[in-house]
């Protein structure tokens, strides 16, 4: 068997080991974080350009609305002058 820990796995490597996890550790976490503000900006971008083009769309279906309330508007009110008008 073996007798000493040193025999087996040298302290040279697991330095190196360490080192290694520590650089990694150092340069990759600014590299992941960059990539991912990338992927949300371009997310962001994404959403916005969607959102720019229904715009149109929006605005058709408010107009659309706007006339019909206001159709609805006008009904009520010959209707509402109509009762006025019975009940004096």
């Amino acid at each position: 068997m073996i007798e000493q820990s040193a025999d087996f796995i040298p302290v040279w490597m697991l330095l190196s080991a360490a080192f290694g996890f520590i650089a990694g550790e150092a340069y990759g976490g600014p590299t992941r974080l960059r990539k991912y503000l990338e992927q949300a900006n371009a997310d962001l971008r994404d959403q916005l350009q969607n959102a720019l083009s229904r715009t149109p769309d929006l605005q058709h279906a408010i107009a659309q609305q706007r006339r019909v309330i206001n159709d609805i508007h006008r009904r009520i009110v010959a209707v509402t002058k109509g009762l006025e008008k019975r009940a004096s």
